[in-house]
């Protein structure tokens, strides 16, 4: 597949003597005494930090649950870099320590685009956790990036090499940019922009209904499984579905038709995955986004897909356009939708790559 590429110049026409045509050097992310106690030859290994019991979300509201919870991979002392997905992902992003968990093995390996002999990555879980809250708390992505800031600060880490953000992990990634500029040296944004998309934060609002009805009813279970079906269909394209099932009507009515089995699957594998409120509140979250791109200081590489109807590129090029230090705006296409940074792993590796070959060792 040939991949359509827009650089700095394309969207802006700086000249080439334009300071983020080039990446500037970068610093080392910190790594202190507090990190590398926790790390067994390199190994990745859970970190944590307490939550003050002052800590309050921009809502005012509390967190239930009493620590964040991270993962450090990689090799001890390299710079750090964060990479967070997904309302989905979590902290384990590399498969071979757990056991096929890894939700973006294909990025993050050992020789892969952030490569785990060059670069230390951490990973959070997002807050709240599963059973921390009974019911949804109002959480925004500045809140995700503060308690980030959290966990940083008690290991020692006065900033990171890059931050790679795709999803409301790109949109954390924003708001970390914002709230703290001098502790990132670069983010790589992926399918995310600075604002949620009103169509997409409709689909996103008919899930929370379906979630709230089902707990109403005492199917909460039910309620998780049927609203990830419907975000299934809003992740991929139609393209795809048209290429990968046929439409052959099932015996009777209310029967399934394939591409129905395809997403009963789907939300049944989904179902014991989080819980309710923490959906509500994630999902709310990414509707609540919002970040000044004119505040975003350090320099970003954008990468959007032609088949996301979640983020746009319109929305995309629109951030591109108002950032200050765009390094890199790579627009491409896909039969994948939302889910192609999963997906397109080939040109995915070589943003990565390219976003990252000049980090000091």
């Amino acid at each position: 597949m040939t991949h359509a590429l827009a650089s700095l110049d394309a969207v802006s026409g700086a000249a080439p003597s334009d300071p983020y045509c080039r990446p500037a050097p970068l610093r080392r992310g910190a790594t202190a005494s507090a990190l590398r106690a926790v790390l067994r030859d390199g190994k990745a290994t859970d970190v944590s930090v307490d939550i003050p019991a002052d800590f309050r979300l921009l809502s005012g509201q509390r967190l239930g649950q009493k620590r964040l919870i991270g993962r450090l991979h990689g090799r001890d002392g390299a710079p750090v870099v964060i990479v967070a997905g997904g309302i989905s992902a979590g902290r384990f992003v590399h498969r071979t320590e757990t056991n096929g968990l890894g939700w973006w093995s294909g990025a993050v390996s050992v020789g892969g685009p952030v490569d785990l002999s060059r670069f230390q990555v951490l990973a959070i879980d997002y807050a709240p956790e599963g059973d921390s809250e009974e019911t949804a708390v109002t959480i925004t992505t500045q809140d995700q990036a503060r308690l980030l800031s959290l966990l940083l600060d008690h290991l020692e880490i006065h900033s990171v090499a890059a931050f790679i953000g795709c999803s409301y992990g790109g949109m954390i990634a924003l708001a970390f940019g914002e709230l703290y500029p001098d502790r990132v040296d670069q983010l790589v944004v992926v399918s995310a922009a600075h604002r949620a998309h009103p169509q997409a934060t409709a689909w996103r609002g008919i899930q929370r209904r379906i979630l709230q009805l089902a707990t109403e009813a005492g199917r909460p279970e039910d309620g998780v499984a049927l609203a990830r079906e419907l975000a299934m269909t809003t992740y991929r394209t139609a393209e795809e579905f048209r290429d990968r099932f046929e439409s052959t009507a099932p015996a009777a009515a209310g029967q399934a038709y394939p591409v129905c089995e395809y997403l009963t699957a789907r939300g049944v594998a989904y179902r014991n995955h989080t819980t309710p409120a923490r959906w509500l509140s994630l999902s709310d979250s990414i509707d609540r986004h919002a970040v000044s791109p004119e505040a975003i200081s350090v320099p970003v590489t954008l990468v959007g897909f032609d088949s996301d109807r979640l983020v746009p590129l319109d929305d995309i090029r629109e951030l591109a356009a108002r950032l200050p230090a765009l390094f890199r705006l790579v627009e491409a296409p896909s039969l994948y939708g939302h889910d192609a940074f999963l997906k397109e792993d080939a040109l995915v590796a070589d943003i990565l790559r390219a976003a990252l070959e000049d980090i000091d060792q």
